[in-house]
């Protein structure tokens, strides 16, 4: 059985609504991988909440983190995950650090993660926050997502965390062969889940299903 023992589990008082949060808002709605499972069951969600929203941390909702961010809804974030197929050898690229929840589960599942934030309070406490929580393979940096991070492409898998009409160029470069990319695209009120993967440098497009995400911010972005 798959097991992790990176980071920190935070209180045991949070343990069962972690497993309620796993059993009612994710397995049951269609997610089936245990690695997935077992690692939105492991990341303290409520140590990424802001103070004022610890009690709603494990709620079936986004929450708002400042700055007119949110933490995705739960559901939303194994989903994305699960479609990656990641195996725990990848190197992943992570658009839209945010609070660095996401970022923290989805170093349970990959080799290392490089997360880039666009706004530099965020970059500064949620690489403060994952380091705390012990997070080590976690680099976060600071800078325009939309550019992507290419000193370490590519890589095995891209998960952008914000929405725009189309899928940075500068992303799907940085996209290894055979790798794939997860990403809400759209306009602001109408967006779609959409699943990239890259054959003989092609890419194949797979919808599923609506979404609703904050706009990506940059150069390719909504705004820049």
């Amino acid at each position: 059985m798959t097991s992790f023992s990176k980071g920190n589990g935070g209180s045991s008082n949070f343990a069962e609504e972690r497993r309620l949060m796993v059993e009612s808002q994710i397995r049951k709605r269609g997610v089936a991988d245990e690695r997935v499972l077992l690692a939105m069951a492991t990341v303290p969600r409520h140590e990424f909440a802001p103070r004022s929203r610890v009690h709603q941390a494990y709620a079936d909702e986004p929450l708002p983190i400042g700055y007119g961010q949110t933490i995705s809804q739960p559901y939303i974030v194994a989903a994305m995950l699960a479609s990656l197929e990641l195996t725990g050898r990848e190197k992943v690229l992570e658009i839209g650090t945010g609070c660095g929840y996401q970022a923290a589960v989805v170093s349970l599942l990959a080799r290392e993660v490089h997360t880039v934030e666009h706004l530099p309070e965020l970059a500064q406490s949620s690489a403060e926050r994952l380091r705390r929580l012990g997070y080590r393979n976690v680099h976060v940096h600071y800078g325009d997502g939309t550019l992507g991070f290419a000193d370490s492409s590519p890589y095995g898998a891209i998960l952008i965390a914000a929405a725009a009409p189309t899928v940075p160029e500068p992303l799907l470069e940085q996209l290894a062969e055979g790798g794939r990319l997860v990403a809400p695209v759209g306009e602001e009120d109408r967006q779609e889940l959409q699943l990239f993967t890259k054959r003989a440098s092609q890419l194949i497009v797979k919808q599923c299903g609506p979404c609703r995400f904050v706009p990506l911010m940059g150069k390719y972005g909504r705004r820049g």
